[in-house]
């Protein structure tokens, strides 16, 4: 198989958007040739804690499975989660004023997206 193209965002914490400080949370990967939407995550909610002893952990947690949700498709992930993956992608994606946040789109050249998906995850979310 053949590399192909595709993007992903890292998803961040940020229980303090004034403040701009912000803890990695999960990977959010895309690869439209292969038809491959996936996400890890993973909250370290004493590294969250960190920045705001009052974060809404159980609220970033949810907000996480919703995530996951999206990603894998399906009656239980709502209206966006029917979408084509590429428009489920994009809506995950979009900047928003949360505390949960997408990064800015990097790219990358991969065979096996599931695998790109670990490796990243592997090194944004120790």
């Amino acid at each position: 198989m053949s590399v192909q193209p595709y993007e992903y965002s890292v998803l961040r914490a940020v229980p303090r958007v004034e403040r701009g400080e912000y803890v990695n949370i999960g990977v959010v990967l895309y690869c439209q040739q292969l038809d491959f939407l996936g996400c890890a995550t993973q909250l370290d909610s004493v590294r969250v804690r960190a920045l705001d002893p009052t974060a809404d952990v159980e609220g970033i947690e949810a907000l996480l499975s919703a995530v996951s949700k999206v990603c894998c498709g399906g009656p239980e992930s709502g209206p966006a989660g029917q979408d084509a993956l590429g428009r489920r992608f994009r809506w995950l994606i979009a900047p928003r004023s949360t505390v949960v946040q997408p990064g800015p789109v990097h790219t990358g050249l991969t065979a096996d997206p599931a695998a790109a998906l670990d490796r990243l995850a592997g090194s944004v979310l120790g």
